[in-house]
């Protein structure tokens, strides 16, 4: 195992030697080149939970594991060869471990496996809950191939912005995503009829939702400004749709990638994702950036 200092920033990715962890070390072996910062690829590995060390030296790993990190580094190496690559194998369960193992992390990444879209879920447990522990941005990425990123140079960063209540961390992620691969951000505002309409019942005039429509860009763009003016040349398309998860899974076809947030809860009971970010976890057809904020 290399060291590494500890003023060099670091993205972590998890793997198991399953495909979607390989795409997943890839994803971040990209970003960490795109970033200058170092790569550290990560094994849970609870079995060997002696209760007094964090990590397992080389020797005392099973053949499978030492041979899981080893070919994924090596790989790894070879595909780019000026990035630093350290291994570990974290004593712990995968959810515990994982989360741990980031505290010191810029980001981290995980796998998934699943159809996306409305017609199949995109994550595993595992990766659900790593997203709604950690302190640091995690990022679901899909098995090589099934994520259909626009080939033609339009890929975009998309992110989900409440008008209302615009999360900076979660914006300026998207936009340093953005700006790293020179793309632009769609930012979807989605917006529900008030809860009146619904109870009236009928249908809703269509000068009416013009308005609240009208009401809603508004407030996409006054959420939008701090972030357009920090970042000039990031291109952006602002985007109002009825049905905020729906619109975010809608424009993840051919995305770079999703951005989404999720509000640091002080308690360790009840749901740790809202319901948006639970929604495009499982559905999205990109890789899903959660990014913790508040």
């Amino acid at each position: 195992m290399s060291e590494r200092s500890e003023l060099t920033p670091t993205v972590l990715a998890g793997i198991d030697g399953s495909p979607q962890s390989t795409a997943a070390a890839h994803w971040a072996a990209e970003e960490a080149v795109r970033t200058g910062a170092a790569l550290r690829l990560v094994h849970a590995w609870p079995w060997l939970t002696d209760g007094v060390s964090s990590f397992a030296e080389p020797d005392d790993l099973p053949d499978v594991v030492q041979r899981t990190l080893t070919e994924a580094a090596e790989d790894l190496r070879g595909r780019y060869p000026d990035l630093a690559v350290r291994t570990d194998a974290v004593l712990d369960a995968p959810v515990d471990g994982l989360v741990a193992a980031a505290g010191d992390a810029e980001l981290l990444v995980l796998g998934s496996r699943g159809l996306g879209g409305f017609t199949g879920l995109l994550l595993g447990s595992v990766s659900m809950a790593v997203a709604g522990r950690s302190e640091v941005p995690v990022v679901v990425v899909r098995e090589a191939g099934e994520a259909r990123e626009a080939a033609d140079g339009t890929a975009e960063v998309v992110v989900g912005v409440d008008g209302h209540a615009p999360e900076e961390e979660v914006l300026a992620f998207a936009f340093r995503e953005a700006a790293l691969r020179g793309v632009r951000v769609r930012a979807v505002h989605g917006w529900d009829l008030p809860p009146l309409f619904g109870y009236a019942g009928g249908a809703v005039p269509a000068a009416e939702i013009a308005q609240l429509e009208a009401l809603e860009a508004k407030l996409l763009s006054l959420a939008l400004a701090g972030p357009r003016e920090r970042h000039p040349d990031v291109a952006v398309v602002e985007d109002v749709r009825l049905g905020a998860a729906r619109g975010l899974v809608e424009a993840s076809t051919g995305a770079a990638l999703v951005v989404v947030g999720r509000r640091h809860r002080p308690v360790d009971f009840g749901p740790r994702l809202g319901r948006i970010a639970h929604a495009v976890l499982h559905h999205a057809e990109a890789p899903v950036a959660v990014v913790p904020h508040g």
